[in-house]
């Protein structure tokens, strides 16, 4: 079913706005200081904690990525991918509680490696967590312009561009409090659309005899929990998305945003446990594309199901459920790339006021969308991207948190072991177009090596001073109002 573009377009434009207005209406309703903007610190209660991480998780990629997981792993590999996205949010709750009681005015991980790293480490922090972010807003962007083009023939630089502006609009004003606010809006539409999106889908299907006969004759591996290419695949899944969201600075400023401990650790359970069963429900579109023999890209399974059976009122209603949950992200991701701007500027340029840096941290994210949004208007695929994000991730994310409980672990022995953790993996990983046959082994190898070469390390060379964590809440203080 192909819309009309012009009506398409015009609607397209409607629903941005409508998502824009009130996070728009809310951030001039608010007179925020900076420390405020980038942290909104100690003012969400459980729900709008809830709300917001899991609007924030949500984004237009579990419209593609899980489906297409399951196309070549089955259900081993969907349910890899969903525990993925589930187990950050469990293992934020201990890391998160630790830094909030080690440095309760800051405002995210880059403080903390600074000041118990040293400089190196830190900037191959910073690097990474930046790396990560333009990928994950480029992704984003790109997947909702795919979608729409699946609707209506609208050239895919009008639907990021549209998308990226609208995001902007409120982010630039508002800063986390807006993308937290906007993120309730959202997810009113995110989870009524995604109920009617299975129910069109269960029908459109029909049902889940066709698929699992399907299945049997085509491609009955997929359906066993035991495949070792499913096996592998899950595996690599897991392993990628839980280090990888250890970094993201999102879910770090709402870590800092809830109100106290216990919020933190209710609001982060109850999002994880959210997470788990929508990645499955939509991975399972990725088994039916197989077992009803349909043609095309794996990568769209859900729509080659979906559209050949959905009425028309619903396959417009398909644009502001796409609306809401890239715009759910991609404003978290703004608003945490203002965070690091406005934070490390502030150590590039120490007397630098408040005012200024609060300009700089809106006026630099703005001059960053224009390459993201280009990215996002060419329709590459980032997946090598992402993956490649993902492992630099995993090479420093045991050097990385391992000194927020142990003393006696330092800088030195963290630039070491992460450095032998990305040259291991980067050893394995596949080359452009390579396919995915040492993927695995790759992640393996970047979260391991780093594991056996601290503990080396922390044998063989000279002891140093054990660190002092008292002096982090020194050292790390809010912006003055």
């Amino acid at each position: 079913m192909m819309l009309d573009p012009t009506w398409t377009a015009l609607w397209l434009l409607l629903c941005a706005a409508v998502f824009a207005v009130p996070g728009l209406l809310y951030a001039r309703r608010q007179r925020d200081d900076l420390d405020d903007y980038i942290a909104a610190r100690n003012s969400q209660n459980t729900r709008a904690t809830v709300l917001t991480l899991v609007a924030t998780t949500l984004g237009t990629w579990i419209l593609f990525g899980p489906a297409q997981a399951a196309t070549w792993g089955g259900l081993a590999a969907v349910l890899g991918y969903a525990l993925g996205s589930m187990a950050p949010r469990l293992v934020m709750i201990p890391l998160g509680r630790r830094m909030r009681e080690l440095i309760p005015e800051g405002h995210g991980l880059t403080e903390f490696v600074i000041h118990r790293y040293g400089r190196p480490m830190y900037a191959f922090t910073l690097a990474i967590m930046l790396f990560y972010l333009f990928i994950s807003l480029a992704a984003g962007l790109t997947a909702i312009a795919h979608m729409v083009t699946l609707l209506a023939p609208i050239p895919l630089w009008l639907t990021a561009s549209v998308v990226m502006v609208a995001t902007l609009l409120y982010t630039f004003y508002g800063g986390l409090r807006a993308s937290i606010y906007t993120d309730k809006v959202q997810m009113a539409v995110i989870l009524p659309l995604l109920g009617l999106l299975l129910v069109f889908g269960w029908q459109a299907a029909g049902g889940i005899a066709p698929t699992l006969a399907g299945l049997e004759q085509r491609a009955p591996q997929l359906l066993q929990l035991s495949d070792p290419g499913g096996l592998r695949a899950g595996l690599t899944f897991f392993i990628a998305v839980v280090l990888t969201g250890l970094f993201y600075q999102g879910t770090w400023q709402r870590i800092y945003a809830a109100r106290d401990a216990r919020v933190l650790r209710r609001g982060f359970w109850i999002s994880g446990l959210c997470n788990l069963p929508v990645v499955v429900l939509m991975g399972l579109f990725g088994l039916a594309f197989v077992g009803l023999g349909l043609e095309g890209d794996g990568s769209v399974a859900l729509f080659s199901v979906l559209l050949a059976e959905v009425p028309l009122w619903f396959a417009l209603a398909l644009i502001p459920l796409g609306l809401a949950l890239v715009m759910s992200s991609a404003d978290t991701t703004i608003s945490a790339t203002s965070s690091i701007i406005a934070v490390d500027m502030g150590r590039l340029l120490p007397g630098a006021s408040d005012a200024t840096l609060m300009r700089l941290a809106r006026w630099l994210i703005v001059v960053a969308a224009v390459p993201v949004t280009w990215v996002a208007a060419q329709g590459y695929s980032v997946l090598y991207l992402f993956l490649l994000a993902d492992l630099l991730c995993s090479a420093a994310a045991f050097p990385v948190f391992f000194g927020l409980f142990h003393r006696g672990y330092d800088g030195r022995n963290a630039v070491i072991s992460t450095a032998c953790g990305l040259v291991t993996g980067l050893a394995m990983f596949p080359a452009p177009g390579g396919g995915t046959a040492t993927l695995l082994e790759s992640f393996l190898l970047a979260a391991l090596v780093p594991v056996g070469v601290s503990l080396a390390l922390m044998r063989l060379l000279p002891t140093r001073p054990d660190y002092d964590f008292t002096t982090l809440s020194t050292l790390v203080r809010r912006f003055e109002n």
